[in-house]
């Protein structure tokens, strides 16, 4: 399969077709053919973004329609009837029937865009500079997202000094014995902690890039009830976890918590189409008219594919079917824990956002390089890259997941037999 024009004129940057060293074409559902009709199921749905499948009929047709029929694509941030209907559905189908009541701010298309307005919403609110952030988190490619991201790696990118971040430990770091919410608890109200107050706390409830670590209803309830005793904005980036990846809409959901700001994009869509939002608690929306901005806020074809998507959370049968995938899911992956404790040491994330951490760098490497070999695209995360993502679109069929927990069946077989 000739891929020598992306070599030659493609930035030394790209990644992911190092990776998967293959032309693809065309994709439904789960499963992903390359030029040369080979089928791959496919557990990495572009990083999280497509966690309805490849081109799922509920949510592109209703674009196909859109489309044909000559209607507004781009409107910066004027009203349209695609942003109504969505801003309707989302309300109506996700916040109401959660007790949840947000402002929506549309602000540039990507997760980054949408975390660096609620940072800089939170600062501007509280009119303090700092920001706490979570060891291992990461939060986007921006300067201001980069800043509180948690790897080295990503911290030093753009060559210019990041300010005013306070690293704290996220729940189970270093290690279960350690209490980080009473630790939080203590440097906010101790004067002589050195520490300032800071306008936000930012989190992911499952760190996906910094190795699918999870924290608990108990911990992500105290992180609340100390950012509102401390007086500091609550942001749950909910960017790759959100949208339906962990078989509820929110990933904070179980815990039963109202963030003061919540960042969404990757799946909000539902179709691949860039979109974020900043849902924002009513008191804090203190933005000024124009204050921020962004050319493609207003991606009308995302409004109507991501209105579709709401609208299936609407739906019992739909969400008794995620559920039973889920359930599935794990099932299996506690199987594969069992069946190889040579290559995997525990089970990792929830629901249908999983993680399997490895013994090595190096398992993981095989088994990707195997699995890809035998038809199933997996990626690693995690500082040392020693935990494989298992992220199937939650709408799979049966016969898809059966179908990619064997192919990852065999690959730790081939790794673990040494071959």
């Amino acid at each position: 399969m000739n891929t020598d024009v992306f070599a030659a004129y493609e930035s030394n940057v790209r990644r992911y077709g190092r990776s998967f060293p293959t032309v693809f074409k065309k994709a439904v559902g789960a499963t992903i053919w390359d030029e040369g009709g080979k089928p791959y199921i496919d557990f990495l749905v572009g990083s999280g973004s497509l966690n309805y499948g490849h081109n799922n009929p509920k949510i592109i047709q209703p674009a196909i329609e859109y489309l044909v029929e000559g209607n507004i694509i781009l409107s910066l941030d004027m009203y349209t009837a695609a942003k109504r209907d969505f801003i309707e559905v989302f309300v109506d189908s996700i916040l109401k029937p959660k007790g949840l009541s947000y402002r929506i701010q549309f602000p540039g298309p990507t997760g980054t865009n949408a975390n660096e307005a609620a940072l800089a919403l939170a600062r501007k609110y509280t009119g303090r500079s700092s920001v706490m952030a979570f060891t291992n988190s990461f939060h986007g490619m921006s300067l201001g997202s980069l800043a509180v991201s948690g790897a080295a790696s990503t911290r030093q990118l753009g060559g210019v000094a990041r300010h005013d971040v306070i690293r704290i430990p996220y729940d189970g770091y270093p290690n279960q014995d350690f209490d980080s919410a009473g630790y939080i608890d203590s440097i906010l109200g101790d004067p002589g902690s050195g520490i300032e107050k800071p306008a936000a706390i930012i989190l992911e409830t499952i760190q996906a890039e910094g190795g699918m670590n999870t924290a608990s209803a108990a911990w992500l309830t105290e992180i609340q009830r100390i950012c509102r005793k401390h007086s500091v904005v609550l942001i749950v980036d909910d960017i790759q976890a959100g949208a339906g990846r962990t078989g509820e809409f929110f990933s904070f959901d179980f815990a039963k918590i109202d963030p003061d700001i919540v960042c969404l994009s990757k799946s909000l869509s539902g179709s691949g189409s860039p979109l974020s939002i900043v849902l924002i608690r009513p008191h804090l929306d203190v933005w000024n008219p124009g204050e921020h901005s962004g050319t493609f806020r207003g991606n009308n074809l995302a409004f109507v594919t991501a209105g579709a998507m709401c609208k299936l959370w609407s739906d019992s049968q739909f969400i008794a079917s995620v559920e039973r995938t889920k359930t599935k899911l794990q099932g299996h992956l506690d199987y594969l824990v069992a069946k190889f404790p040579e290559c995997i040491e525990h089970k990792r994330g929830r629901g249908l956002m999983a993680g399997l951490k490895c013994r090595s760098q190096a398992v993981v490497g095989r088994v990707h390089d195997i699995a890809f070999e035998n038809g199933l695209l997996i990626e690693s995360s995690g500082p040392n890259r020693d935990v494989i993502k298992v992220l199937p679109p939650i709408t799979i069929s049966d016969d898809e997941l059966d179908h990619g927990l064997a192919i990852l069946d065999h690959a730790l077989k081939e790794q673990a037999n040494g071959h």
